[in-house]
């Protein structure tokens, strides 16, 4: 069983429960955490149980950070808007670069998140 991370930035919150209906039976084997908002659209698209973080701008993507940084994620998935300029740009960095660094398996879309979903035993 993985850990799986799922954040969604908001103009990517629609596709991010679009790909976990689809992957719901898959990912029903993992646990999962997520940022509050984008973890409480997910649970109410596909019924799975997703321990839900604060919002990622009220501290959700650091607490994330933290779970990275202790082991305690296997996989993030985060589907980002490279359109929009986000008020907690400097979060969503450090989010992505701990994942680098940590060798945390990283998805930030939909081909990503199917093949790292894919991978994952």
């Amino acid at each position: 069983m993985a850990r799986i991370g799922l954040v969604a930035h908001d103009d990517k919150k629609d596709e991010l429960c679009a790909w976990a209906v689809q992957h719901k039976r898959k990912l029903s084997e993992h646990d999962l955490w997520a940022t509050g908002t984008t973890g409480g659209r997910v649970m109410a698209a596909t019924g799975l149980p997703v321990t839900l973080l604060k919002s990622g701008p009220l501290g959700g993507d650091q607490q994330l950070g933290a779970m990275i940084c202790e082991g305690r994620l296997d996989v993030l998935i985060f589907f980002i808007d490279p359109l929009s300029a986000q008020p907690h740009d400097v979060d969503v960095k450090a989010l992505t670069r701990l994942a680098t660094l940590y060798d945390v398996l990283l998805a930030n879309n939909k081909p990503t998140a199917d093949a790292v979903l894919a991978a994952v035993q």
